[in-house]
């Protein structure tokens, strides 16, 4: 009787596990059937569900009831606090599975070229998000001293960054925030929020949902300058093309016409302001520089001449993520992604290596919502699938599951698995309960391991 093909998936973040999924759904599912055990470097899954995505998105952490439908399941495993590179390599794992895909995040910022970057006071949104998210890598405390703040980016990423600093601790307090991170939010100073974007709000990378969402809360007020609300032949064909963009517009619009309200703190949506130098004093953050910009008739910008000093104690650079290289594997350094053909990774020489496979922000970038991978994962496993049918994948040498616990158990590596994650689970719910809080997110790695029994 066939065995059933066997899948390492490194990451198990929703990339990885929608990978899981469609092997799942496959016909070769149910004849010879399918294996798969994610890796993931966190004790817990879920990756940029968990470590992220903002706190008070409750509507986007609903996609974990998805995934834990997934991970339910009897044929996928989880090896939770496994490092690839580290605790496991690409032989190892080629030497007990048919296939490997590789769907490791982007937790890393991009770098943004401007001088006085490295100033005290200039901040990565990729630092900030995963310490409010309770991260068990990175410190426990965050300076929150800054009265006003700068935020450089026109995407998500910038209105969480914003939303956070601006909302107060008590708002926050019914999510999942750690302790940690409600004590560091009460100290919070910040009084004004100024977001910049180089081009015009028909470029602005929000979801309209998500800018929305900003006006929401009592104690911020957004607002948007009636000079900043400019088209051009470029943008408004881009209006007409996409009904999000469309969407964005028209709010911006309409905040930009509202007479300004008197709630306590302020968030600035600048656009056609390109930063292009953080000021400093003393070798801390006291200012940013901008350009002014004007659309070129494509939707594109180019520069005035003209420039504008603001005053700001803080700046965080929310420019994008990038991902990590991994061990054993090509890379384009530019993109910050492992060069494939439909998931294929492919070799210098433009060959494929074999059975091995990316998905997600690895093989894209990081861009795109969180559900836009499930089309990645399904393009990719068609491909593994394909090989496999066309014996084009190589032959493990250890394919019993048993063998990769006996690995493990071998080099030492302190693993947590998907019924560990239930006791975590159980473990977080409680110490959420007697606040009437959903739960409160366990920050320390060893608390962590602990609490998941391994």
């Amino acid at each position: 009787m066939p065995r059933p093909l066997r899948v390492a998936i490194v990451g198990a973040g929703p990339a990885g596990i929608y990978a899981a999924d469609a092997l799942l759904k496959s016909d070769v599912a149910a004849d010879p059937g399918v294996s798969v055990d994610l890796f993931e470097r966190m004790p817990a899954p879920f990756g940029l569900i968990r470590y992220g995505v903002a706190p008070d998105h409750p509507r986007i952490k609903g996609i974990v009831t998805a995934l834990h439908q997934v991970l339910d399941k009897p044929q996928v495993r989880l090896f939770g606090n496994v490092t690839y590179g580290t605790d496991v390599h690409l032989d190892d794992l080629r030497a007990f599975y048919d296939a490997v895909i590789f769907s490791t995040g982007a937790m890393a910022d991009r770098e943004l070229r401007i001088p006085g970057v490295d100033l005290d006071g200039s901040y990565g949104a990729a630092g900030f998000a995963s310490w409010y998210d309770g991260h068990p890598d990175v410190p426990r405390t965050w300076p929150l001293h800054a009265e006003k703040v700068a935020v450089l980016g026109v995407g998500n990423v910038a209105l969480d960054i914003s939303r956070i600093l601006a909302k107060t601790a008590d708002e926050l307090l019914p999510t999942e925030i750690p302790p940690n991170v409600y004590e560091g939010l009460k100290a919070n100073r910040a009084k004004e929020i100024h977001v910049f974007g180089r081009r015009g709000p028909a470029q602005a990378k929000f979801s309209p949902m998500e800018l929305r969402e900003l006006d929401h809360s009592p104690s911020i007020e957004v607002i948007v300058n009636p000079e900043d609300i400019d088209y051009d032949e470029g943008s408004i064909a881009e209006r007409r093309g996409n009904k999000q963009t469309d969407m964005v517009a028209k709010t911006l619009e309409n905040w930009a016409i509202r007479d300004i309200g008197d709630r306590p703190h302020r968030i600035y949506l600048h656009f056609f302001e390109s930063p292009v130098e953080i000021l400093g004093e003393d070798g801390k953050v006291v200012g940013l520089r901008t350009e002014r910009t004007e659309l070129d008739g494509t939707g594109n910008v180019k520069g005035t001449g003209t420039y504008t000093d603001w005053e700001v104690d803080a700046v965080y650079r929310a420019v994008g993520y990038l991902s990590d290289k991994l061990p054993k594997l090509p890379w384009d350094i530019e993109s910050g992604t492992v060069p494939d053909q439909g998931g294929r990774v492919i070799e210098e020489g433009g060959d494929h290596l074999q059975s091995v496979y990316v998905t997600g922000w690895i093989r894209r970038g990081p861009v795109g919502l969180i559900g836009h991978t499930k089309g990645d994962a399904n393009e990719t496993v068609a491909n593994l699938l394909d090989d496999f049918a066309h014996e084009r994948l190589h032959t493990p040498v250890s394919p019993g599951p048993e063998a990769v616990d006996a690995f493990l158990a071998e080099r030492g590596v302190r693993f947590t698995t998907w019924e560990g994650w239930y006791k975590l689970d159980a473990a977080e719910r409680a110490l959420g309960e007697p606040q009437g809080r959903e739960r409160v997110k366990i920050v320390e790695r060893e608390d962590m391991l602990r609490e998941s029994g391994a």
